[in-house]
């Protein structure tokens, strides 16, 4: 066996490694299923050995099913028989090995997820160690799945149905200590001795049959049809499922379905439900779309897919971040916790160290919960170090401002902190909106000049948007894509232009949610249906948490700039009434919302008095779609225009940097989901219906004519196996 290998000692004990060649980490592939299936038939039938254990040859456990493997059958144009044979291979081995009549132990050395666990739920006993990076759960939930080998039947009779379900629908990872506190794991040990212990455990065990094979067994707080509790979880997890997934995601209901009809029924016929529910999802674009953007391209970007070649590797160790205010507070934090020195510079010394109380205030919510010592939270404040004095930021590698979004403060700080930084540094700009080839012009070294757009709140967002202006050198680029790895953020690449890509479209999205309150649709419809769409909140309410104020200054800056070429945003007069009527967003307590000191909001009732809502209101999916179509469009417009050079950066900066509904796979996916004709049909005709901002690219038009999309099948099922 390749994956696979066996010892026997003197006792009667095997051992099983599970060891895939030519890995970093052991998932659940073909090979490996076939090798179980050969290992359990062995321990099964030689009367000379008395029991096995499971253990790694990696420094985790196993880390899951392989989603490559999973995602191309979306394209295989498999029929669901010969699917249902294939993916639910996996589950007949674990069936065949917890009923084999030899008792197996899960030594679970590191991160059991996904299939991993659903390995060990299925052994007879599970010892794990006391590893602080050792984590366990069930997350295919995140990427569009529900674990398809057991793991909605046999954690739920462990644990009792509503324990599994918060775990599964949620897909939540637990630390050793808590699965077995919730009974996942029997025992946590150190790593020394987890072989021995579930060796001891198999020399004393008297039999090998799980719980729910035995006669009488009933789910731990009950389970069936009619049992009261069970009834009461149901229905409460099915009205949280609608709420937090508007019925966007197949997933969370197909899993609420496998848990309620797999607790009412035999195991056996319980797995041949999951098995069913599962191949049902992986005939769904969604977890296609899921785990291409969000795990495949993702993790591309993360291992900097578009760093230049033939640049060396650099580090950042020491920062310069000019403005102390929410934005450079942020990347303060996350670059002192990555081990790199800041200098925090701002006007005032008051200010600078306002800036380094938002590390403070972070740092010590993590040792109130224990998640880090107050030493350590003294050695990474220690590495901010706060100033007036540009002198201060003399050797550091790359210098950040995050001031104030107005071209001349930020020309004038770029002019004072060149002056003092070696030639060698980069100079960077969180700027959301202004052009870098433009902010570089206050630089005498524009080659080392760059856009780094963080997102707010910086500690939380994990995207960065790499601008590269039309002199930055790919030495820079290679220098920003190294920093954003250092702080462990994910980046994405996009050549300049006004709003670059995430900002320009996520101003589509307020916008239009500003137009349609001119066209008379109630606020509330408004609201409600962006968070239908998928969107984490309304327009109205985003707009107000970015400020109307800002929205208004970017807008007349642009006017400045450009003059005749601005073509302003249809519903800007819905800003310049907002700000006359002192109502500039939530910063001020009173925007779209008003905002009262218990933190609750509530849509300000004046609306109605400036922009009366009609008396026949638009059906939901009218303006859901208005939102996502208007989105993706833009999105379109970017790639045509360059300023995206790829649709995973498209995808990807949509639903980390703007929120695009994950389910999309991003707007760019968004578009191929619908289909490039039928989405360019219904560009026209909001077109017309709507305004000529829906009007598609002629790229658009191009690939609709000759049937390509961004993602083309033969490439798809070639990048993906």
């Amino acid at each position: 066996m390749n994956t696979i290998d066996i010892e026997v000692d003197a006792q009667g004990i095997a051992t099983l490694r599970i060891d895939l060649p030519g890995r970093s980490m052991n998932v659940v592939t073909p090979a490996l299923i076939a090798d179980l299936d050969t290992a359990v038939e062995l321990v099964a039938g030689d009367d000379g050995i008395a029991g096995a254990i499971f253990v790694s040859g990696k420094t985790a456990f196993i880390a899951g099913a392989d989603l490559l493997e999973v995602v191309s059958l979306y394209d295989s144009g498999l029929p669901a028989a010969e699917r249902l044979e294939k993916l639910g291979a996996y589950s007949a081995v674990l069936r065949k090995l917890e009923i084999c009549g030899k008792p197996f132990v899960a030594a679970i050395n590191g991160t059991a997820l996904g299939g991993g666990l659903e390995l060990c739920l299925a052994c007879h006993y599970r010892v794990a160690a006391n590893d602080p990076k050792c984590l366990l759960g069930l997350p295919e939930v995140n990427v569009g799945l529900l674990p398809g080998a057991g793991g909605t039947q046999r954690l739920p009779r462990m644990i009792g149905i509503q324990k599994a379900l918060e775990l599964i629908t949620q897909g939540r990872r637990l630390s050793v200590e808590q699965a077995l506190d919730i009974g996942i794991v029997d025992a946590v040990v150190p790593p020394a001795e987890l072989v021995s212990v579930a060796k001891a455990w198999l020399l004393d065990a008297p039999y090998a049959e799980q719980p729910w094979d035995r006669k009488g067994f009933r789910i731990p707080g009950g389970g069936g049809a009619m049992h009261a509790r069970s009834v009461q979880t149901f229905i409460a997890g099915t009205a949280l499922v609608a709420d937090k997934t508007q019925h966007n995601y197949p997933a969370p209901p197909a899993i609420l379905s496998c848990v309620y009809e797999g607790s009412i029924v035999p195991m056996d016929l319980a797995l041949d439900i999951e098995s069913r529910y599962f191949v049902q999802l992986t005939m769904d674009p969604v977890h296609r779309n899921m785990i291409r953007t969000l795990f495949v391209n993702k993790g591309a970007a993360d291992r900097l897919a578009r760093r230049p070649e033939g640049v060396e590797r650099s580090r950042v160790d020491k920062l310069g971040v000019l403005g102390a205010g929410m934005m450079g507070a942020g990347i303060a934090y996350v670059s002192a916790s990555a081990g790199i020195d800041v200098v925090l510079l701002d006007r005032s010394n008051e200010a600078a160290e306002r800036g380094k109380d938002y590390s403070r205030r972070l740092l010590q919510k993590r040792v109130d919960k224990g998640r880090m010592s107050a030493g350590e939270m003294d050695v990474i404040l220690g590495r901010v170090y706060t100033t007036t004095d540009y002198r201060d930021l003399d050797n550091c590698d790359l210098v950040i401002e995050a001031v104030f979004e107005d071209v001349v403060i930020k020309a004038d700080v770029t002019r004072k902190a060149e002056a003092v930084i070696p030639g060698t540094s980069v100079l960077a700009s969180n700027t959301s909106t202004l052009p870098i080839t433009g902010l570089a012009g206050a630089a005498s070294r524009p080659e080392r000049f760059i856009g780094l757009h963080f997102f707010s709140p910086v500690d939380k967002m994990p995207l960065v948007e790499v601008i590269l202006g039309k002199e930055s050198s790919k030495q820079t680029l290679a220098k920003a894509l190294d920093y954003v790895r250092q702080i462990r953020k994910t980046p994405i690449v996009v050549n300049d232009s006004r709003g670059f890509f995430t900002s320009r479209v996520f101003s589509t999205y307020v916008n239009e949610g500003m137009a349609l309150l001119k066209e008379g649709v109630a606020p509330a419809l408004i609201e409600n249906a962006g968070r239908q769409a998928g969107m984490p909140v309304g327009p109205l309410a985003v707009h107000d948490e970015v400020s109307l104020e800002l929205s208004l200054s970017i807008h007349q800056q642009y006017l400045h700039g450009l003059g005749d070429d601005y073509q302003p945003p249809s519903a800007i007069d819905v800003v310049e009434k907002m700000v006359a009527l002192d109502r500039k967003g939530k910063r001020y307590a009173r925007g779209f919302y008003d905002y009262r000191e218990d933190s609750k909001k509530r849509l300000w009732p004046g609306l109605a008095d400036h922009w009366p809502p009609a008396a026949e209101q638009p059906p939901v999916e009218a303006v859901v779609e208005r939102y996502l179509v208007r989105q993706a469009v833009e999105t379109a417009r970017c790639y045509a225009e360059g300023v995206l050079t790829a649709p995973e950066d498209g995808d990807i900066g949509s639903i980390l940097g703007i929120g695009f509904p994950p389910y999309t796979g991003g707007a760019l996916s968004f578009i191929d989901t619908v289909g490039i004709a039928g989405f360019v049909e219904r560009c026209k005709y909001l077109a017309d219906t709507v305004g000529p901002r829906f009007e598609p690219p002629a790229l658009l038009q191009h690939m609709a004519e000759s049937g390509k999309g961004f993602y083309p099948v033969d490439e798809r099922s070639t990048s993906m196996s």
